[in-house]
């Protein structure tokens, strides 16, 4: 018997056939089972059973089967079951259409009368999604038609909404357009390097000198301690111009080069009263107390009349009591400085950062934004400062001895979380090195450490207490030679000494360039036998300056039209730069500076329009002076290349070395050599001698300006080295 399915198949896939002849099937009663029409296609749609079929002999009929009167199943006309009992809990659906023999007529494909039409489909009952899928000739097929209409107010009202968002976003067109006025910015430190801050923000007939700061020195600096920025161009300033210093905050990379300013020139200061107290400070060690009537106490939110400028102190969070941020009010427009800050939402002292006076400004139109970019390579959000508070408590839990912490002398919110829990764990505080001294002294006068008299003993009383009694702040954790931390870790301190029982925490991070001097102090501690918490405490400390999410925010409070990244390396600046591009600043409007280089802004441009003198002033600590570039260089010379020394003396008539020259060399050539390259330079003499005319031993300099020159080019070409020559010639 062919299979009904493959006859189907090939009436769907193929076209007709013209039957052929074919004798009957003897075997076959009828064709009941199969209707062939004048086609020969079949009618497998009728669904009748094979007549030549036999039934199975162990199936029984199914009495509520109904056949038609060809034996057909009737299933296909979807007749309901009479031995089906009815549902108890369905009701009976009123929108369900029923034949006059009680039959569902569903079957038959008749419409819903409660449906309503799709929109899309055509008149005439005709489904517009349905015609002619596979022909492609409908391209709209698909989409909905829009049936929103857009009317005049709707329209207006759109637009209206437009422009008040270009209102907030770009809030710096409320400038007026049309004023004058120029100031130009030049910075003389802090960047392409870390510390060192100072710039100068100048009008017309004002100049402001914004922060005045030191930075250390590297390795290849011999004999240096500090760098202070080169002064030169407030020179020419002071001549033309009224010059103010405008302080943000008391760090040392921004009031450490105070001090040898004035000793050159002296300028009305105007600070917050803490950072004022530590320049006093500095200035009584300097000698430089008399200067003090030069200092100008602000209050913060409020703005200070300083030339042809409205400057207001904006209280931010950092790693320091009382830092703030500028509002700048200018001839051409008004100016954000945010100096050094993080946005800390839980500070210590509970003071945040006044994110509603930047929001003022910002809505008000600010034309140019100078922001802090050290920290902005880090994604994300800097830590609160109260969470190296909860580290301590674990550090404080472990210790059995004496805790000797180390942070920067100026990082009160730390030295104050320290003390308060020496407090709570029965210790009594130790403060030693003259920085720390001093400024816990200083805060403490003016209320910003609250910790009473009888917590504190002296340095020589710290053996009279049991070890797990004592709490030590002190300084040193950068590694300094001189600080206290080295001297008690080389057994060189008067009063402290380690013990193996002591816990030493570092709660600081090395600043780049002193990663060499904190491996160091490390290495000594640990031979010490101390146990050195430091790094691997992951909150031990946290920085002071805000990574990318806080930047952005800054970015969207102020909103300006130009943008200037300060305060980092030329990598963290031009970090920033894409930050505030990503933030809505047009990139045309952002320029990346480095120390020296002087731009001009208006309302209409930002330019550089030239560069200036800038540079480092070499300062060593122990005598307070200052250190020339050329002995910088000589040291970094003999550091290298060496030295050669050359004593000879020759004889005017015959023009001959009287006997033998002393050659000497230090850090050239090994001592097992010394003869050698000694008898090497004396050879050397005698050939320049013998073809030297006579009237050239007349002049001193011009012999030993020759001797240098042959020295050099000898050791140039035996060592590849250019050490320092220093010929001394006596002509008898």
């Amino acid at each position: 018997m062919e299979n009904n399915n493959q006859n189907n198949e090939n009436n769907q896939n193929q076209e007709p056939r013209t039957p052929r002849d074919r004798k009957p099937n003897p075997h076959r009663q009828n064709t009941g089972g199969q209707t062939v029409n004048t086609q020969g296609g079949n009618t497998q749609g009728e669904n009748r059973p094979n007549p030549n079929r036999k039934p199975h002999p162990n199936r029984k009929p199914n009495p509520n089967r109904n056949q038609n009167a060809e034996g057909g199943n009737a299933q296909a006309e979807n007749r309901p079951n009479p031995n089906r009992k009815p549902h108890p809990n369905r009701k009976p659906n009123p929108n369900r259409n029923q034949n006059a023999e009680g039959r569902n007529t569903q079957g038959e494909n008749r419409p819903n009368a409660n449906r309503k039409p799709h929109p899309g489909n055509k008149p005439g009952g005709k489904p517009g999604g349905n015609q002619n899928r596979n022909s492609g000739g409908n391209k709209n097929r698909g989409r909905r038609k829009n049936v929103t209409t857009v009317n005049d107010t709707m329209r207006a009202s759109l637009e209206e909404n437009a422009r008040v968002k270009d209102a907030t976003m770009n809030p710096w067109k409320q400038i007026d357009m049309s004023a004058k006025g120029k100031i130009r910015f030049t910075p003389l430190g802090g960047l392409g390097e870390i510390g060192g801050n100072m710039a100068v923000l100048e009008t017309e007939t004002t100049a402001i000198i914004i922060d005045v700061g030191m930075s250390f020195p590297d390795e290849t600096m011999h004999g240096v301690d500090i760098l202070v920025p080169d002064f030169s161009y407030l020179h020419t300033l002071k001549e033309t111009k009224d010059v103010y210093v405008i302080i943000t905050h008391g760090h040392e990379d921004h009031i450490g080069a105070m001090p040898y300013l004035f000793k050159e020139l002296q300028f009305p200061i105007y600070a917050t009263p803490l950072a004022l107290a530590m320049i006093e400070n500095k200035f009584n060690e300097h000698g430089l107390s008399a200067h003090t009537n030069k200092f100008n106490f602000v209050t913060l939110r409020k703005q200070y009349q300083i030339g042809d400028m409205k400057i207001e102190w904006l209280h931010n969070t950092h790693s320091i009591i009382d830092a703030c941020s500028l509002a700048i009010e200018t001839p051409a427009g008004t100016i954000i400085h945010t100096a050094d800050f993080k946005v800390d939402h839980t500070p210590v002292d509970n003071y945040t950062m006044d994110l509603h006076r930047y929001a003022y400004y910002g809505a008000k139109g600010v034309l140019c934004l100078f922001s802090d970019s050290t920290n902005s390579h880090n994604p994300g959000f800097t830590k609160s400062e109260k969470v190296v508070g909860k580290t301590f408590d674990s550090l404080f839990d472990l210790a059995k001895g004496r805790v000797i912490m180390s942070t920067f002398s100026s990082n009160v919110h730390r030295i104050f979380q320290a003390m308060e829990r020496a407090v709570k764990h029965g210790r009594k505080v130790c403060v030693i090195g003259r920085s720390m001294e001093r400024n816990v002294e200083t805060n403490r006068a003016l209320g910003f450490v609250d910790i009473e008299d009888k917590h504190f003993i002296e340095v020589h009383e710290v053996p009279k207490y049991a070890e797990h009694e004592v709490l030590i702040v002190t300084t040193g954790s950068q590694g300094e030679t001189m600080a206290a931390l080295n001297r008690m870790a080389t057994d060189e301190h008067r009063h402290i000494k380690l013990k193996p029982s002591d816990t030493v925490i570092i709660s600081a991070s090395a600043i780049p360039g002193n990663e060499a001097s904190v491996s160091g102090l490390m290495n000594k501690l640990i031979k010490a036998g101390v146990t050195v918490r430091y790094k691997e405490f992951g909150d031990i400390h946290v920085s002071g300056h805000a990574a990318q999410e806080e930047q952005k925010l800054i970015l969207r409070l102020v909103q300006p039209k130009f943008f200037l990244p300060v305060h980092g390396e030329y990598n963290h600046i031009a970090k920033h730069a894409k930050t505030a591009v990503e933030c809505g600043v047009d990139e045309r409007n952002i320029l990346l500076m480095s120390d020296g280089d002087q731009v001009e802004i208006t309302t209409k441009y930002l330019k550089k329009v030239k560069t200036v003198k800038s540079g480092k002033t070499y300062i060593d600590n122990q005598n307070n002076m200052t250190i020339e570039n050329d002995v910088v260089l000589d040291r970094q010379k003999l550091a290298e290349d060496g030295i050669v020394n050359v004593v000879a003396q020759i004889s005017q008539s015959n023009q001959k070395v009287v006997g033998k020259p002393i050659v000497t060399s230090h850090g050239l050539v090994p001592d097992k050599e010394d003869k050698k390259f000694a008898k090497e330079i004396e050879v050397l003499l005698e050939t320049m001698l013998l073809n030297m005319k006579p009237e050239a031993l007349k002049n001193h300099k011009d012999i030993e300006n020759d001797i240098r020159a042959v020295v050099r080019k000898h050791v140039v070409r035996t060592t590849k080295r250019y050490p320092l020559i220093i010929p001394t010639i006596f002509i008898v």
